[in-house]
């Protein structure tokens, strides 16, 4: 019998299976963590300088995070110059149409997530998640809001907290809304294809590998064991949109914020661009810590270009 457990839409860190919801801190780089980060120079004095500044004079800071957050713990972006999915592959993630309508696609799309799922979950936050999590603690993060699904910052012990797109760390029954740890459906897969075996390769930003078709045609996808409805991971996948209620609360709490800090996303997906175009209507000066060019360098007052994990630890929050 899977695990069941009660979720808040919205403050995802009540929602992780315990085991994931915890603030012990780990080794934050390993061998190999830095080979999805794209080149950058070393943060110089005066952009540092700037920069903290920024946040010293914020008492309510409100932190927009991305993919580039997480590549120094491991995982791949999308779209990071040289190193990203994009530039290396010619693969692209699951469309939300594509799963509600294709039973062969739903069979790909879970025996590929089957095989990357332990390296996957076994990923580790880094020090500009905990550093982000020593922030809140001391009072100056107000709320945080991240696009990754990868539960990182859940791991790191930060509590005030909307996962924008969902995390990959929870199932989803389409038919009752029923949620189930992605742990216990591993246990399921396992115990419905005894002896089907694949090997990983590089896995990719949502967690699945690369699998030919062949090798997938034979694996078993179980149903909802509550109703018998199609399991989907508790994401946001490429087509789909954001619930509402989940927007509006994450205005909300923009509203109560005296400044934006956006670390590790270049905002080419809406979904967070649009909280960037809400401050600048209300005038909420902007700061980005990005390497590479993001969609809204135009409304920032200050615009860093280095590695999240080498600036955010740095800067002094007292």
């Amino acid at each position: 019998m899977w695990t069941k457990f009660s979720v808040s839409m919205l403050m995802s860190w009540r929602s992780l299976p315990p085991c994931l919801a915890i603030g012990k801190r780990a080794s934050s780089v390993y061998a190999g963590a830095l080979d999805f980060v794209p080149a950058s120079s070393s943060v110089d004095r005066s952009s540092l300088e700037q920069l903290q500044m920024f946040v010293t004079q914020a008492s309510r800071l409100f932190v927009i995070t991305g993919a580039g957050l997480s590549t120094e713990s491991g995982i791949p972006d999308y779209r990071s110059e040289g190193v990203g999915l994009y530039a290396r592959t010619d693969r692209r993630p699951m469309q939300h149409s594509e799963f509600l309508r294709s039973a062969k696609a739903r069979q790909r799309y879970w025996a590929r997530n089957y095989v990357g799922w332990p390296q996957f979950s076994s990923h580790l936050p880094n020090s500009a998640h905990y550093a982000l999590k020593d922030w809140e603690e001391k009072g100056k993060v107000h709320w945080l809001v991240t696009q990754n699904v990868d539960a990182l910052h859940s791991k790191a012990g930060q509590q005030r907290l909307t996962e924008l797109h969902g995390c990959s760390h929870r199932v989803m029954c389409l038919g009752c809304g029923q949620l189930t740890a992605r742990e216990e459906l591993q246990k399921c897969f396992a115990a419905l294809n005894p002896g089907w075996e694949a090997s990983a390769g590089a896995v990719a930003p949502d967690g699945d590998v690369l699998l030919e078709d062949e090798q997938v045609r034979h694996f078993r996808v179980p149903p909802c064991q509550s109703c018998g409805g199609i399991l989907k991971p508790q994401v946001t996948f490429f087509g789909d949109t954001v619930d509402r209620r989940t927007v509006q609360f994450v205005h909300d709490r923009l509203a109560e914020c005296d400044a934006v800090l956006v670390a590790g996303s270049s905002l080419q997906v809406y979904s967070g661009y649009r909280f960037l175009l809400a401050a600048s209507e209300r005038r909420i000066p902007v700061a980005i810590l990005n390497i590479g060019t993001t969609r809204a360098d135009h409304l920032a007052e200050l615009k860093v270009s280095a590695r999240c994990g080498e600036v955010l630890p740095t800067l002094n929050t007292s």
